[in-house]
């Protein structure tokens, strides 16, 4: 009897096992090849780029384009800048159509074009340089390289930072800057390095410049910050930042970051050979107080008004003769790409 009893719990046990094998069987998916995962060419996110056709090399939208398919991305909207519009208006076009990113294939005259349309739309801006300066770019740590730079642009992190706004001269439009604006000393140097220059010595053409203009006279300015009240300074050049790094990486406002919700101002006023050498240390060992021909100030709001007309710049891009530029911060007002492990803070703004 105990044998038949085994038989039984055997045929038993073997039903019940068939019973799940089935069960499994049925509830799962067939495998498919790994091509069957590919998007459909209607759901590929879209990528725009806002290239400027004087800068960028022949094969540069070839390689961007490659990589762009690489990464299972829809061939990108390529929107080139104009004489006319150096990258606001394409950038707009980028968001209109739908761009799930807008890379930026430029300098930074291009990169601030751009900016002026992305600022407040959530679309995050990548950047692939091909400028001389690109200040911002080697502050947020995306590599040189285009084929390196579009893959940070496609798959890299997001990171909301800061953009200032500049009114000139009590002007209803407002101008945005990533970097740096200000007037004087630094003005002049971007007004007066001419372009072929820069293409035959790169950024080497700005230190020919700056020799140049060395020889200039002190002005006088009244700066106001926020709600404090006016001060009045000699100056050779006054500059607002959003970040404080300069060509070459030299820091000029150490406190400066891009996503701390002020801007940083400096006001440098040496007087002859001496005074810049003083100047030069300063910046060098990047102290920030305690000198009269370097001084330092942060706030959310800056007024700076010349007695009379000086040369002026935004993000290098000189702009004339200017008796008042009005400066506020939108914090956290651009969504920029940056690389996955780039740092989140530090002393040169990214």
């Amino acid at each position: 009897m105990s044998g038949e009893w085994w038989w039984v719990l055997l045929l038993v046990a073997v039903l019940l096992i068939a019973g799940i094998t089935v069960l499994l069987l049925r509830g799962r998916k067939p495998v498919s090849h790994p091509g069957a995962f590919a998007a459909d060419p209607e759901d590929r996110p879209i990528p725009a780029v806002v290239a400027n056709p004087v800068k960028v090399e022949s094969d540069t939208r070839e390689r961007i384009t490659g990589v762009c398919a690489e990464m299972g991305w829809a061939p990108p909207l390529w929107l080139e800048t104009t004489q006319e519009d150096p990258g606001t208006g394409q950038a707009r076009e980028a968001v209109e159509k739908g761009a799930d990113v807008v890379i930026v294939c430029g300098g930074d005259g291009t990169v601030r074009a751009a900016a002026q349309s992305l600022v407040g739309t959530r679309v995050a801006m990548g950047l692939v340089p091909v400028g001389t300066g690109n200040l911002l770019v080697k502050t947020l740590g995306t590599p040189l390289d285009v084929v390196a730079a579009t893959r940070v642009a496609l798959t890299g992190d997001d990171r909301a930072i800061d953009v200032g706004m500049v009114r000139v001269d009590g002007a209803e439009e407002e101008h945005v800057f990533l970097v740096m604006a200000g007037t004087g000393f630094d003005a002049a140097i971007m007004e007066n390095t001419p372009e072929r220059l820069k293409v035959r010595v790169g950024p080497l053409a700005y230190v020919i410049s700056g020799l140049r203009a060395m020889r200039g006279r002190r002005t006088r300015v009244t700066l106001s910050f926020d709600d404090g009240p006016p001060l009045r300074r000699r100056t050779r050049t006054v500059l607002v930042g959003n970040s404080g790094t300069l060509l070459g990486g030299l820091v000029l406002m150490p406190a400066a970051t891009l996503d701390d919700g002020v801007l940083d101002i400096v006001n440098l006023a040496p007087k002859g050979v001496a005074g810049w050498v003083a100047v030069a240390l300063r910046v060098i060992t990047r102290k920030s107080r305690g000198h009269e021909r370097v001084e330092h100030w942060q706030a959310k709001k800056i007024v700076i008004t010349a007695d009379v007309p000086q040369l002026s710049q935004i993000d290098g891009d000189p702009i004339g003769e200017v008796t008042e530029l009005q400066l506020r911060v939108d914090p956290g007002a651009l969504v920029v790409r940056i690389p996955d492990a780039a740092p989140t803070s530090g002393p040169n703004g990214s």
